[in-house]
């Protein structure tokens, strides 16, 4: 098993839950600082084959959360339209060209 992403405790614990009804193998991972300002952070654990999968629910719920708040690109009366290429990334929102594939801010796997 290998480290997929990083994110708080309620957020991780959603991911597995989606990971294992879309039958992907997923644990739960607490993270250790050894700095006295880190706030806690878990890891989804998950095998290397499937990383794409996990990084292809992150897409699926990035869409499903900006659909209910209404803000999906080309929806409502002023549809928002990147005027320079990159898209954000579905993670965290990073609208930046990717580093060998990956969000250069979070290390999402998009291709």
């Amino acid at each position: 098993m290998v480290p997929c992403v990083e994110m708080p405790l309620m957020d991780a614990k959603r991911l597995v839950e989606r990971c294992l009804a879309t039958d992907v193998p997923a644990l739960l991972h607490r993270e250790a600082c050894s700095k006295p300002s880190c706030s806690p952070k878990f890891q989804v654990l998950v095998r290397p084959e499937d990383v794409p999968r996990v990084g292809t629910l992150l897409q699926q719920g990035w869409r499903e959360s900006i659909e209910r708040e209404g803000l999906l690109p080309g929806s409502g009366p002023h549809p928002v339209v990147p005027e320079e290429g990159e898209l954000p990334c579905p993670a965290c929102g990073t609208a930046a060209p990717l580093v060998e594939g990956a969000c250069s801010d979070c290390g999402l796997q998009l291709e």
